[in-house]
């Protein structure tokens, strides 16, 4: 059998090549050598593609970091700190998550991905971290990644993918989920209470976190994906 296929979401940005600029549909490598190194065939998903479509044509999805989602989603007047949304890959990514969702596709949702996938099944957003906890060690300058340990729940997904216990992990995040969405259970904790990553237990995988571990060696939850990929695509 063939290796599981893995979406990746994708957005608009401009890109340079030589004297070239232009618009352009792309997402961090980081995100492609992350699944390739954990066994799976990457493919990005465009903005601006049949989501249903897309969804149906890979056994596994990765929605990724960037942006903030915009308040109007979750009925809330924006924060001076909340950065401008893009309208198509906010409904894009939406329509992704509720086709894996409606088809039982995995889902490894990260930071932004997360904060999506929580909007997405009706939850809300702390827009500020900062103005709850006090400080901004979750993204401590632009560029920058906060380091800091995050408690993970014994028996969950995420705890058979990491282990129990306390894990290192570099997070670069200003918003947070606040209510969570349907099905979402929290599963790890940072130091100053911040939940730092979801779960729906009804569903074989579906995991969030607000971390970036395709910045990380460590390719546990990109092989955690891929493994609950491979197992749908075979039918068990």
């Amino acid at each position: 059998m063939t290796a599981p296929v893995i979406g990746i979401s994708a957005y608009d940005d401009v890109a340079a090549w030589g004297a070239w600029e232009v618009e352009a549909a792309i997402v961090p490598a980081a995100y492609v050598r992350a699944v390739a190194g954990a066994g799976g065939v990457p493919v990005i998903l465009p903005v601006g593609g049949d989501a249903v479509g897309q969804v149906a044509s890979v056994d596994g999805l990765v929605l990724t970091g960037g942006p903030d989602v915009d308040p109007e989603h979750y009925g809330a007047e924006p924060h001076e700190a909340t950065a401008p949304a893009s309208a198509a890959r906010d409904a894009h990514e939406m329509a992704l998550a509720e086709a894996a969702t409606a088809g039982a596709v995995p889902i490894l949702a990260v930071c932004r991905g997360l904060q999506l996938l929580n909007v997405a099944r009706g939850g809300t957003l702390v827009q500020h971290l900062p103005d709850v906890v006090g400080h901004r060690d979750h993204g401590p300058a632009p560029g920058v990644y906060g380091r800091h340990p995050v408690r993970v729940a014994g028996g969950s997904r995420l705890a058979a993918a990491l282990g129990d216990g306390e894990v290192a992990v570099q997070s670069h995040h200003h918003q947070a989920v606040d209510a969570p969405g349907a099905g979402l259970e929290a599963v790890a904790w940072a130091p100053d209470g911040t939940p730092e990553a979801y779960e729906d237990r009804s569903v074989p995988f579906v995991v969030g976190v607000q971390w970036h571990p395709e910045v990380s060696d460590d390719r546990s939850l990109f092989e955690a994906l891929v493994a609950a990929a491979a197992r749908r695509r075979s039918g068990g």
